[in-house]
């Protein structure tokens, strides 16, 4: 099993010391630019390292209202969250999604509940901003608007330092910041790869949120040579007058905009009328390479949204549906596995009581 160096917890462990501790910063091992200066943010609140942390104890009315004001960024993420939590079955992490000020509206993967640290902040309701827990991988990617990756005792108090996380913000149509996704563990062996994996689920998320949104028109988009279908496209909507409605941050940082909406009509940033666009997804031309006002090219493919029937037409129902007993056991079967085998977490998770995922796995059981 792959594990932090120990020489890696040690220079943690000075760079606390110098930076946190006897504020020798220039003597001391740097850490990541974001979490300097996440630690002197926090230094500056009047925060010290040895203060306990006491998360937010949650009412029904503030998860109802934290999942309320939040139902788009949930429904986006739900299956993007739900693919994560395969990915990471096997390595004790779990998904967090909050909102912009770092309240947690949704948690998903293997967490254990007898696990208090765990418990503590998976917890839909709970404020995991850094004006209350400090440094972590959530109150920095809100701050820093850049996706991180922190170990131990990189986080700020050492209450927290039991967590390793990997954290990236999340991009609405309109270019704001409207969340962020983190992955945590406790006590686990840290996972830098994780940094890569939360980065491209948020830019999945954002795809979603964009694509979620009213529009007459796709553009995709990308540099001449580098094809189209992968996770680096810019992905731009229009309305039915070519009205940019929204972008992902690629199409942002490939066509130059920097402020977010509101965005430019379409006549301002590619060197032919908009009707052209349309036309082209009308007659489902290829992607091909057309101009910007700016003087470069782009390989654009323009495509009308995808409308329920047409999504039918390209995934039919199967002609000999699984009856509906087999479905059943499959489902609690994988939920079981996805909770590598804790029956009363799988339960939770498909909302029936753990005695009924007891008879149903016995059912699955072959006689004799």
């Amino acid at each position: 099993m792959l594990s932090c160096p120990p020489d890696r917890l040690q220079q943690i462990a000075q760079a606390r010391q110098g930076l946190l501790g006897d504020g020798r910063w220039a003597d001391a091992p740097r850490v990541a630019p974001w979490i300097e200066r996440s630690w002197q943010r926090c230094l500056s609140q009047g925060l010290r390292p040895e203060q306990r942390v006491d998360f937010d104890t949650v009412s029904r009315a503030a998860i109802e209202q934290a999942r309320g004001a939040n139902r788009s960024l949930i429904r986006a993420a739900a299956p993007v969250i739900a693919a994560m939590a395969r990915t990471m079955a096997d390595t004790g992490y779990f998904a967090i999604l909050t909102d912009a000020a770092g309240v947690v509206i949704d948690v998903n993967g293997p967490l254990d509940p007898a696990n208090r640290l765990a418990q503590a902040i998976a917890r839909v309701g709970v404020d995991l901003s850094e004006k209350t827990v400090g440094t972590t991988a959530i109150g920095t990617a809100l701050a820093e608007l850049q996706p991180v990756w922190l170990h131990r005792g990189e986080h700020f108090f050492d209450d927290t330092s039991a967590y390793s996380c990997a954290g990236a913000p999340l991009f609405g149509p309109d270019g704001r910041c409207v969340g962020m996704l983190d992955l945590t563990g406790v006590h686990v062996p840290e996972r830098p790869a994780l940094q890569h994996l939360v980065t491209q689920s948020a830019q999945c998320i954002e795809n979603a949120l964009l694509l979620a949104q009213p529009h007459a028109l796709q553009l995709r988009i990308n540099w001449p040579g580098h094809g189209l279908g992968g996770a680096s496209d810019g992905l731009v909507c229009l309305d039915a007058d070519g009205q940019i409605t929204g972008a992902n941050r690629h199409a942002a940082h490939m066509l130059g905009w920097s402020g977010g909406a509101p965005w430019p009509h379409a006549n301002h940033v590619f060197a032919l009328a908009h009707e052209q666009l349309f036309d082209a997804a009308k007659s489902e031309r290829p992607a091909q390479e057309l101009p910007l006002w700016s003087g470069l090219r782009v390989l654009l493919l323009a495509r009308r949204p995808q409308t329920a029937p047409q999504a039918l037409q390209r995934n039919p129902l199967p002609p000999s549906p699984v009856p509906l007993k087999d479905l059943e056991d499959t489902l609690i079967r994988q939920a079981v596995d996805e909770a590598r085998g804790n029956v009363m977490e799988a339960a939770r998770r498909l909302g029936i009581s753990r005695a009924t995922v007891y008879r149903k796995l016995q059912r699955r059981k072959p006689p004799g």
